[in-house]
């Protein structure tokens, strides 16, 4: 049931005709996005020029870092469901993020100094855990300002995920300037700040959220126990956390094992559950998908190279005219802002004359794309002289491939995970398919370190070795992508979108960027 406010969200007022309390969720977001990418952009250069891991070291390190950051929010979006509400985990989860970015701005005498990298593992693990606190909830306080039947809502969440976009191209832009210009300090020093803005926001703006993402019962976390109140023992287990994480990145071998048992008993309790105790129409439902969810582990696999061994190349071999190479991982950001309105606009185009691809066809289609932008990369480095630069437009092409893959493939996930889960296994498939993300992430890693060289200083790599390995998985990504395609006929036949009723929806599934619901259009029965 949805929950009754005293307030209606637009009792604080309103602008451009949404909730003020909307726009304090956008400007927090939108800084804590601003700190996290400008972060990240910077991560792989610090590991490979500023600690001295070589470049295979630092690409199983990135890929534990990302996967350990999709894993978290299963245990902040827990604690609030459960207890803390929404409010405190963003709170508590921003005052995290302030801590580890600021902390990554201590450098240390770098090299491999062990004192200074137990400072490093720490802001990472800050980092960490802090994400899982914010990420898994700001969102839901947005659906929480507006009525179930509210016409608003989908222009709600698209207005909150040009925030989102919007901070992570500045913070790559002027964090990644400021630390390969300045200094690592400078760059993450401005993390840091944006999150502590981002922080100020959320504190200022509490008394426009009118009372949305509250404890679901206040005495409970008032009430002692062992003499400490319960709301602070659920703070320190959101430090033992941090501790964890702390061990954890430092073990990247752990991180593989984790996601591999967990993920194995993830996958088998799912299709258990769908095998014996759902209906057929719902069991097929599950396993298609299950199908999308494993697809998406290969496409972030591949498409997660941008950070590391994609950023690393554009330092390396390309000609940027002097340009920082981190900064150009602003791109994505910025192509989606700019094609996130036209991609919608196209399915519903197609929509209304019946001819918009299903979601599996359009998963297809994100793997052709991606596995074509490495495709373009490999033929343009190749077209001028492998001695020579490549020239900037490749990456701004593999780029552009790469976010027109993604907007096939992530908001029509999400979409599909909404539609196709029955309302009792909700939760579970979107953690599955947030899980998929974590492992796809540290596939990544892999990868990428396969393209490294083992040496600190990065000799022995080569631009032919990354251009080698970025033929291969561009060709597999594109005979993914065909046999997708091939089969998405099927995949849909397993939907069941005959039988799937407006009633079945989950809550949430208004709230999604796409209108036409990831290629999924059910008739109501007797229609």
């Amino acid at each position: 049931m949805t929950k009754a406010y005293a307030q209606h969200g637009d009792a604080a007022g309103t602008f451009l005709g949404h909730p003020k309390g909307l726009f304090v969720l956008f400007f927090a977001e939108m800084w804590e996005r601003f700190s996290y990418y400008g972060m990240r952009a910077l991560l792989i250069f610090y590991l490979t020029k500023h600690w001295l891991f070589s470049d295979s070291e630092s690409g199983v390190i990135y890929g534990a870092y990302t996967a350990l950051v999709y894993i978290t929010p299963v245990l902040g979006g827990y604690l609030a469901d459960k207890w803390l509400g929404q409010r405190k985990a963003v709170l508590f989860g921003a005052i995290l993020l302030t801590f580890g970015h600021f902390i990554m701005g201590f450098e240390g005498d770098g090299g491999q100094d062990p004192a200074s990298l137990n400072i490093f593992w720490l802001a990472l693990a800050f980092i960490i855990v802090g994400s899982g606190f914010l990420k898994a909830n700001i969102s839901v306080i947005v659906g929480q300002l507006y009525p179930r039947t509210d016409v608003r809502r989908d222009g709600a969440y698209t207005i909150f995920y040009m925030g989102i976009n919007l901070g992570a191209f500045l913070g790559s832009l002027l964090c990644g300037y400021l630390g390969e210009t300045y200094g690592w300090a400078y760059g993450f020093g401005a993390a840091g700040f944006g999150m502590l803005l981002g922080l100020i926001v959320f504190i200022w703006g509490k008394p426009l959220l009118l009372g949305r993402g509250e404890a679901p019962d206040p005495a409970r976390l008032a009430a002692p126990v062992m003499g400490i109140k319960f709301e602070w023992l659920l703070y320190i287990v959101g430090i033992l956390a941090v501790g964890v994480c702390w061990w954890m990145v430092q073990n990247q071998a752990v991180v593989g094992t984790l996601l591999g048992v967990a993920g194995a008993i993830l996958v088998a309790y799912v299709i258990f559950t769908a095998v014996v105790k759902l209906p057929s129409d719902d069991r097929d439902r599950i396993f298609a998908a299950m199908f999308l969810i494993l697809g998406s582990i290969l496409f972030w696999a591949l498409f997660e190279q941008a950070g590391s061994s994609l950023n690393l190349f554009t330092d390396r071999y390309v000609d940027r005219a002097g340009v920082p190479a981190s900064v150009f991982q602003s791109l994505n950001a910025g192509y989606i802002v700019l094609l996130a309105p036209l991609f919608a606009m196209l399915w519903t185009w197609l929509g209304r004359r019946n001819m918009e691809p299903s979601a599996p066809a359009k998963f297809g289609l994100a793997m052709l794309q991606l596995g074509l932008g490495f495709l373009v990369l490999k033929w343009g480095a190749e077209a001028v002289g492998m001695g020579n630069a490549t020239p900037v437009l490749f990456i701004f092409l593999i780029y552009l491939l790469h976010t027109t893959g993604e907007l096939c493939l992530s908001p029509v996930g999400l979409s599909a995970m909404n539609r196709l889960a029955p309302a009792h296994m909700a939760s579970l498939i979107m953690g599955t398919w947030f899980f998929a993300s974590a492992t796809g992430n540290f596939a990544a890693g892999l990868i990428a370190a396969a393209t490294g060289s083992e040496k600190a200083s990065g000799e022995g790599a080569g631009k032919a070795l990354v251009l080698d390995v970025y033929q291969t998985i561009g060709l597999w990504a594109i005979g993914f992508g065909v046999l997708v395609i091939l089969v998405s006929p099927l995949i849909k036949k397993l939907m069941h979108l005959d039988t799937l009723r407006d009633a079945d929806e989950l809550a949430g599934s208004k709230e999604l960027a796409e209108p036409q619901a990831a290629g999924v259009h059910p008739e109501p029965k007797g229609a």
